[in-house]
């Protein structure tokens, strides 16, 4: 007999990790014991050799599908084992976390017995086992153990703890489990009699979402307000109430797969994405004669599509047999509502009814969004099923930090070790709600990983919101805040994310505005180099932009700026109906300017001169739509000359777009052509930057970073053009290419200069 002493991290806590190494000890006739560290997995086990070793490799190579073990010890022991294998009690230690479990939609065995009519727990809500259910969203601290959690408020009746302590049970050690007898109970509202528990309460959702009415649905990180998806009518009431004019909506669909197939395309790789434990919305493209309500998404090709992420969801959608409009609850840039009482009171306008449950949410987390670019599903907001992102550094931070990101789809990272931590989305930080939530998370994830960072990494942006709250915290307690310039952190994510070490890459970052080294407001950059080493080589031809920070919620400014800019008149219907010439002499003087490179500002001109978005209700409205207009040209644009470049005076190698500006005016040409013909001169011209670079530095690896490249037709043409010519493409997928990704890339980029 030889014993041996392992110990694994990663994701082994909350996913059914212990009854897993329990069972495999059987099997492989091994003795000794499992049990939960502060985020690992501690295992003395004895055998013959060849036993230890078959069951050690199986420990990574059987583990259940929601884990993601990584070996950390697995060192020989001299110590006596007495026969059997034992479960013992969680061990608390002061060391730091490895892996935090996210939320988990239910698992085909949960969802077959919530179908079935003789279970104990048919049709109950809040079924869930070690493979699925909350977890991020109601831990209160570590080890994970029920006593850590919202669920510590439940007492398990007789037959929930029977399963909860047998090791052979998939219930064994399940934290949120639960029957209708012990645990979390759902009701309705509607301030009428009509009100109602328990499964009668689903019943009346069902029923007042048939009769057109909009309901507020508390779900596993939040509310979200469900109407019937095929009522325009009832569409349209949620879209005054919520002064949600144009931002598209999310669908929730039945699993049905034909009523999918009826309303978007989805292929073998989407479905998986779409039925795997994250269960993000998935932007899909929507068919043609799909029975949505109109104003589901106005003006896009695509639909936000989504199966059902909790036991309730997937009863309501069911139950209702078509597709549901779920959309978060919150008003835009605030954090999710998670509290009864406080979800009354703020949807009290909106909502015609409430399905509320009394499980308690320990932290608000929104639904993560992807959507397939070049293939594969790329990360454009971090949320339920997929957050905290953990990553390995590639390499090991001298003291933990803290990176707080930028001020729009904000997220915070936290580093310690070689390891990193992003945190679900924050929203925008205008918002005082929404900026109180940052901080909340600020504090939640430094006493969740037991880390106490005194070095705070900010955006150089001095009037960030993030960067003020981390300043007034470093003068009050005592911490040392380090600025990233903004494009340089958009760059350390993707090289963070995937290539860790090497030869210099070329990194277009484009996106809407960032501050730039030399004071402009950069956004339409090529940067050459490595993390901490970033040099610009290329950009957009600047600009001076009037109106400040109304230019991005107004793309009409973009456009009238760089009319004005090439000396020609804007259009007269851009222009506000008062004002026109106090806002050209504005411009002339540079009074409320500032002087940008930003493709995001460039894509909004274009927009704003096809007539799509002169004013945008929603950040990426005028790009987005444009994108949408270009897939429905006639014939795709196949080809275009880039924009031409010179070498300006600093020595960085330009591109004009004053260029483009007579093909988006030439009324002769549909629109739908001209917006593909943009597109198709964007895609050439970082493609003819690319190859200027490859002459000049013999860059032979270019990526994509920003948020201009959440744009899947701009984004496509540029890597399929980047390899037909033979360069390495990079495009991020688990970290964000948007804002949302910055918190990551600002630990990259110190991590370089540390």
């Amino acid at each position: 007999m030889q014993a041996r002493r392992i110990e694994l991290g990663g994701r082994v806590q909350g996913v059914g990790f212990r009854p897993f190494v329990y069972r495999l000890a059987q099997c492989h006739r091994v003795s000794g014991w499992v049990r939960n560290g502060l985020g690992t997995v501690e295992i003395l086990a004895a055998a013959e050799p060849a036993d230890l070793d078959r069951f050690a490799d199986a420990l990574l190579r059987e583990a259940p599908p929601a884990a993601r073990p990584v070996l950390l010890v697995a060192a020989p022991v001299e110590e006596a084992v007495g026969p059997g294998f034992a479960i013992r009690p969680s061990a608390a230690s002061e060391s730091g976390l490895e892996c935090f479990p996210p939320d988990l939609a239910p698992c085909p065995d949960c969802l077959r017995e919530l179908a079935g009519s003789a279970d104990r727990r048919a049709r109950y809500p809040f079924i869930n086992c070690t493979q699925c259910g909350p977890r991020y969203s109601l831990i209160r601290r570590l080890p994970y153990d029920r006593a850590n959690t919202a669920m510590a408020g439940f007492a398990l009746c007789r037959s929930c703890a029977a399963e909860y302590g047998d090791p052979l049970n998939r219930r064994f050690h399940a934290e949120p489990v639960a029957c209708p007898d012990c645990g979390p109970q759902c009701w309705f509202d509607n301030g009428t009699a009509e009100s109602a528990a328990g499964e009668a309460a689903i019943g009346a959702t069902i029923a007042a979402l048939r009769r057109g009415e909009i309901v507020a649905v508390k779900g596993v990180g939040g509310y979200h307000l469900f109407c019937d998806a095929a009522d325009e009518a009832a569409v349209g009431v949620l879209r005054r109430r919520k002064r949600r004019p144009d931002k598209p909506f999310a669908v929730l669909f039945p699993e049905d797969k034909r009523l999918l197939d009826a309303c978007v395309a989805a292929d073998g790789a989407a479905l998986a994405e779409l039925r795997g434990p994250a269960r993000p919305i998935l932007l899909l493209d929507r068919k043609p004669q799909a029975p949505l309500a109109p104003s589901i998404a106005p003006g896009f090709g695509t639909v936000g599509a989504m199966l059902a992420d909790s036991p309730l969801h997937h009863l309501l959608a069911e139950g209702f047999g078509a597709p549901l409009v779920a959309t978060s609850a919150n008003r835009s840039g605030e954090p999710m509502l998670t509290d009864e009482q406080q979800a009354a009171m703020s949807l009290a306008g909106i909502a015609d009814a409430f399905l509320h449950h009394d499980r308690p949410i320990e932290r608000p987390v929104d639904d993560s969004v992807l959507r397939v670019v070049d293939g594969a599903p790329r990360v454009i907001r971090g949320g339920r099923g997929l957050c905290p992102i953990e990553r390995t550094l590639p390499f090991r931070l001298s003291e933990p930090v803290l990176a707080l990101g930028g001020h729009m789809k904000s997220t915070i990272a936290l580093g310690f070790g070689d390891r990193v931590v992003i945190s679900p989305h924050l929203g925008d930080l205008d918002d005082p709600r929404a900026l109180a939530g940052f901080a909340r998370m600020a504090a939640d994830l430094q006493s969740l990983y037991g880390v106490s960072p005194r070095l705070l990494l900010v955006d150089a942006h001095p009037g960030y919101a993030s960067a003020l709250w981390a300043r007034e915290r470093a003068r009050t307690r005592g911490l040392e805040t380090v600025p990233v310039w903004h494009h340089h952190a958009h760059a350390g994510a993707l090289a963070g994310e995937l290539a860790p070490d090497g030869a210099p890459i070329l990194v277009f970052t484009w996106d809407g505005v960032g501050l730039g080294p030399d004071g402009t407001l950069w956004g339409g950059e090529a940067l050459l180099g490595r993390p901490g080493t970033w040099r610009r080589v290329a950009r957009l031809r600047p600009f001076r932009l009037q109106g400040g920070d109304a230019a991005g919620r107004e793309p009409w400014r973009s456009a009238a700026s760089m009319c004005w800019e090439r000396g020609i008149a804007p259009p007269a219907r851009l222009l506000p109906d008062t004002g026109r010439a106090m806002i050209h002499a504005a411009w002339q003087r540079g009074l409320n300017c500032h002087v940008t490179s930003a493709a995001g500002r460039i894509f909004d001109a274009a927009a704003s001169l096809l007539g799509l978005c002169r004013v945008a209700s929603f950040e990426g409205q005028g790009p987005a739509l444009l994108e949408a207009l270009a897939d429905t040209a006639c014939e795709a644009e196949s080809s275009a000359a880039p924009l031409p470049l010179r070498e300006a005076a600093d020595g960085v190698l330009e591109a004009d777009w004053a260029a483009a500006l007579p093909g988006l005016f030439d009324a002769t040409v549909p629109k739908p052509s001209r917006a593909a013909w943009f597109h198709a001169t964007m895609a050439a011209t970082a493609l003819a930057i690319a190859e200027a670079m490859r002459g000049r530095h013999g860059v032979a690896t270019v990526g994509l970073a920003g948020g201009v490249f959440q744009n899947r037709r701009l984004t496509e043409h540029i890597m399929h053009g980047l390899r037909a010519v033979g360069f390495e493409a990079l495009l991020g997928s688990a970290i964000a290419c948007n804002d949302a990704g910055l918190s990551f890339g600002q630990i990259i980029e110190h991590g370089a200069h540390a």
